[in-house]
């Protein structure tokens, strides 16, 4: 991938970053089959505004991601890549990393894109970047000049790289004139191949080719994230539409020409229709829920540990996505670098004396307990409805509190006591791997929302480890440690593994299922 000048001349990364060196094949550049026109494509939930930076959701990403642009990214393979640094050098001392900028690069506004924009989008993402850790490393920027971004760490970390290539939330850059923007207003500027035209909240995104995008020469095709790009559609339209059925029938009407997500049940006739053609990604989405740790009762270890051992995870899958899902033994996908099956008597026991027993030590009294969701996404709402019932016949007094996902997920992020558990699905934060698939639940801003942000101090210290080991054995061996912590405590609760399967209309040309809807080098024929 990298015969772009992404060097490291610093043997701590020896082992740990193999990726640094591998080249792309070069081939003759992507070109459109045909230029014009507009696509309508349905998203299953509502997106949660635009600001890159500030949302972790993936209805954000999946517009955002056609508009924005970090320094590094991940290949179609999850490995990091360069995107719009055009090299990369690491000092001796593993402290000073240099990224030479491409050139040319311009922003949707017009304006020539330099170091102290980089800056100014690192400084911003700092303050308010959902993942603002994968920052605390850094000590400060130097911009020598406007080509150079230099960052200088506190102390060498060998997984600083992949940590802000990640693409969960990622390091976007924003012109400089934007730094102070509060959260969610963010004015929607950046270098990707499609600028904003309209956001009209709770309906639709449009966006339009941006006639001043450079394409990153390097490679003949996208790839992942990154890769070569072009605009051959006039405009996009995101359409938001949460009701599978409408979703549906809106591409069997031509009214929209893709979709996010086709039901389990609408794929077998949708399939035997010449007029769509379905495509599947095995590994999407791990469904997973976790409790408040600033609410009684799920403040209560003993009580969280009695919720997981009572969940009975075949019949909340069966439910969640009409079968079709496959178990898992933690948060990582077998055949990954770091999957481990520590913890895994913990998984699905389906024990109810247990759970029970455990009940009383925790002294529940029988509160309320609010399970809060959504509808936007059926699945996460079926796994709500599901887990309801089965807290129910250990003695818990659960309640649903469906609100739309924006809403939901707003809340889950304040930890406020007026709910105990929420109900999600983890993409990107699994698809990256290593210490960004335990980020979730480590400070400084744990999902579960703990008192004053402080989480279990031996999670902590493995994570550290997974963040800082000096080879992928020990990082392999604290990783197994810190999931076996995370299961005990019951942070996050994995139920399974579910695939995701889209949809285009067949005159849709060179869509490929992805993490997120890539509609760069996508076209429609006449």
């Amino acid at each position: 991938m990298l015969s772009l000048g992404f060097s490291c001349r610093a043997a701590w990364l020896a082992g740990s970053a193999a990726w640094l060196f591998a080249a792309p094949a070069m081939a003759d550049p992507f070109q459109c089959g045909r230029k014009g026109g507009d696509l309508t494509f349905g998203l299953e939930a509502n997106v949660a505004g635009l600001d890159q930076m500030a949302s972790s959701a993936a209805s954000v990403r999946n517009v955002a991601m056609n508009t924005y642009e970090p320094l590094m990214t991940r290949d179609a393979s999850m490995k990091p890549m360069l995107m719009l640094a055009q090299s990369v050098d690491t000092s001796a001392d593993g402290r000073t990393i240099t990224f030479r900028l491409r050139q040319g690069v311009h922003f949707h506004n017009g304006k020539l894109m330099t170091s102290a924009d980089v800056q100014a989008s690192y400084e911003r993402y700092a303050r308010v970047g959902i993942d603002r850790s994968i920052l605390t490393p850094v000590d400060h920027y130097e911009t020598p000049d406007p080509a150079t971004f230099v960052i200088v760490l506190k102390d060498p970390r060998p997984t600083f790289l992949e940590a802000m290539s990640s693409i969960t939330v990622p390091i976007v850059i924003i012109p400089a004139e934007n730094r102070d923007a509060p959260p969610q207003q963010l004015p929607s500027i950046g270098t990707g191949p499609f600028e904003m035209v309209q956001f009209m909240p709770d309906a639709y995104v449009k966006l339009k080719r941006f006639e001043g995008y450079t394409p990153d020469t390097r490679h003949s095709d996208r790839d992942g994230f990154g890769g070569y790009k072009v605009a051959c559609l006039d405009t996009v339209t995101f359409r938001m539409v949460p009701e599978s059925g409408a979703r549906v029938a809106g591409l069997e009407t031509g009214e929209l020409q893709g979709v996010e997500d086709v039901p389990t049940l609408a794929q077998k006739r949708l399939a035997a229709n010449k007029a769509i053609q379905l495509v599947k990604l095995s590994n999407f989405w791990l469904n997973v829920f976790y409790g408040n740790w600033s609410a009684p009762p799920t403040d209560n270890k003993l009580f969280r540990q009695a919720v997981m051992t009572a969940v009975d995870f075949d019949e909340i899958m069966e439910a969640a996505n009409d079968g079709d899902y496959k178990p898992n033994l933690g948060f990582q996908y077998p055949g990954t670098n770091y999957y481990t099956e520590a913890g895994k008597e913990l998984l699905n026991q389906h024990d109810i004396p247990k759970a029970k027993k455990l009940l009383a030590e925790s002294g529940y009294q029988g509160e309320k307990v609010v399970l809060l969701t959504n509808k936007d996404y059926p699945s996460l709402y079926n796994t709500a409805l599901v887990l309801s019932q089965e807290l129910k016949a250990i003695g818990i007094n659960a309640e649903l509190q469906v609100l739309d996902w924006p809403t939901a997920l707003q809340k889950s992020m304040k930890g406020t006591p007026d709910w105990n558990y929420f109900f999600t699905g983890w993409i990107t934060y699994v698809a990256v791997g290593g210490m960004q698939t335990l980020r979730p639940m480590a400070e400084p801003n744990p999902v579960y929302t703990p008192p004053d942000n402080k989480t279990d101090p031996a999670f902590m210290a493995a994570f550290e480890q997974v963040a800082n080991g000096a080879t992928l054995a020990v990082r392999q061996a604290a990783f197994a440690q810190a999931q076996q912590i995370a299961l005990e405590d019951a942070m996050v609760v994995p139920l399974g593994v579910m695939p995701k399967v889209q949809a285009v209309r067949s005159n849709v040309e060179h869509f490929e299922p992805f993490y997120n809807p890539r509609l760069y080098n996508v076209w429609v024929r006449n």
